[in-house]
Parts: structure tokens; sequence; C-alpha cells
């Protein structure tokens, strides 16, 4: 694949500690790149990680600790390459269904684990299914997260879901896939199901770029 273009000095997501944590589904860019993230941490396959090592694509992880707990050690190598490490609950919730203080939990539960175990705090969220509300966004706020990532298209096993009815990308778009296996993916491996994403996002003339060079988190 292109390389992307180097990123904007200026980033064009601005987080702010003031108020709700902000939601955004893409980058504001005229630039053809869009931006990977896998979420949970089920599927730990060995040759994901050379895939990553030998193609250096960047992607952020947002981590739940229900998955990634029996190796946390897994996504360390992961994290070496620049790829971010961001939150994803304790045990996926559809956080809309708790109140203030059990999305709180969640958030901040999560938080602490990650921040333990990869030397890092995670500065932006991705509530599960997409799912949140305005608590959701004030104990973001709360827990130290003051950005909420969702996306515009889903990598499946081999197809893509698009927002868009035409099934076509757009400059800043976020990409959704998971640490998925065999399993889930109906015999397909982790790795089939990341060649096959990037083959789409380079059909369609697209670099990918590491979401966190775009967002400023709050000073």
């Amino acid at each position: 694949m292109r390389p992307a273009p180097a990123p904007p000095a200026d980033k064009p997501i601005k987080l702010s500690r003031k108020g709700p944590a902000k939601v955004f589904s893409a980058v504001p860019t005229k630039e053809k790149i869009v931006f990977i993230t896998i979420d949970d941490g089920a599927e730990k396959d060995p040759k994901f990680v050379e895939m990553a090592r030998e193609l250096r694509v960047p992607f952020s992880m947002f981590l739940m600790d229900d998955a990634v707990r029996t190796n946390y050690g897994y996504f360390k190598p992961l994290q070496a390459l620049g790829n971010h490490i961001q939150n994803h609950t304790l045990n996926h919730p559809v956080m809309r269904s708790l109140g203030p203080e059990g999305q709180k939990r969640q958030i901040c539960g999560d938080q602490s684990i990650l921040e333990r175990q990869y030397a890092t705090k995670p500065f932006l969220f991705r509530p599960p299914y997409g799912a949140y509300n305005l608590a959701t966004q004030e104990a973001a706020a709360a827990c130290g997260i003051h950005g909420i990532a969702l996306w515009h298209e889903s990598m499946q096993i081999h197809d893509m879901q698009y927002d868009d009815p035409a099934k076509k990308l757009h400059p800043g778009d976020i990409v959704l896939a998971h640490f998925r296996g065999p399993k889930e993916l109906k015999g397909s491996t982790m790795t089939q199901m990341f060649a096959a994403m990037l083959k789409k996002i380079h059909k369609q003339g697209f670099a990918v770029a590491r979401l966190e060079d775009y967002v400023r988190p709050p000073a």
C-alpha cells in the first residue's frame, strides 16, 4: 500500500477537558486516507504480529479487559510498532443500559488496567456496539478520556459494510475491525481478514494513517 501523507501540524480533532467527551466517526481531511481501528482482543494470532511487523500499517487497538486478560503480553509487540492502545470497557456491555456509575466503572476500570499493563494512558474510548448517551460522554470525561471514536465502515470476513449506500470510502473515515479468529470468521484467519481489508482500501485509492496523529489530546 502507498504510504500515508505526513500528518498536519495542526491536528484537526482537538479534545478538551471541558464538558462531555467529544464524539466523532471521521477526521476532517481532504487527503485520501482512512484510519483502521481493531476492537476487543479475543483473538491472539502470532501470525498477525508478524504481518503487522512486515507491513507497518498503522492501527488503533480498542481493548476490552475480559478479552485481553488471558494474555496481556500479546498486544505489547503491536504497541511497540507504534500502534496505540485505547479503551473499550471491562466486559463489553451496552453502555446505555447502565446508569452513570455503572458506566464509570466500565470505563475507569478498563482505563486503570490498560495504564498498568501497557504504561500508557488511553485518551480515546469506543462504546461497545457504538451505543452511547450523554452519561457515556460524561463518564468517559470523568475517567480522563475526552474523545469517543465511532466508525463509518466495518470489516466483516471478506466484505466491508459501509454507511454510504454507494459503498465507498471517504477521506478521513474510521474503519472498524476486530481481533477475531477462524471460529468467528467462518474458517478465515485474522491475517486473511486484515489482508482483505487492506485490499479494499487500496483498491479505492486510499492510504492508511494513524488516527492518533490527527487527534490532539487536551493539554
